[in-house]
């Protein structure tokens, strides 16, 4: 079971409070993103905050995501996001459904409509950046 299966059976149990914290804390997980990777060229657009996404490159190809934001919260969500590819190859991620990954977590239903607004675009900054790499 990888962890995202886990995260969706525990997710499914718990109370809003619960999942608003569990959120929380999956954001407080990410790797550190140090403050000069945070840019205009790694912002993610059409978020209620600001969240940065900057793809490195494993040494055997794999792509490993560093994300941040200013809103805990929303921190919690590229973390869910990234869940679901990270340290995959670009055409593993190209292949991947992130939204339909995402759907037994009912994120719209879930949070606010600005909360859940830039998801798609964060959704669609990984696809783009792994389809560019698989290319090159």
């Amino acid at each position: 079971m990888s962890k995202i299966d886990d995260l969706i059976e525990e997710y499914e149990f718990l109370e809003p409070d619960d999942r608003y914290r569990l959120l929380i804390d999956l954001g407080k997980e990410l790797d550190d993103m140090p403050d000069a990777l945070k840019t205009d060229a790694t912002l993610v657009r059409g978020c209620s905050a600001s969240v940065w996404v900057y793809p490195t490159q494993l040494d055997d190809g794999r792509l490993h995501f560093l994300a941040d934001s200013n809103a805990a919260i929303t921190k919690g969500i590229i973390a869910l996001v990234l869940e679901t590819v990270q340290d995959q190859s670009a055409e593993q991620i190209t292949k991947t459904d992130i939204a339909a990954v995402l759907e037994p977590f009912d994120l719209k239903n879930q949070l606010s409509s600005n909360r859940t607004q830039g998801i798609p675009n964060m959704i669609g900054l990984i696809q783009e950046t792994a389809s560019r790499l698989e290319k090159a």
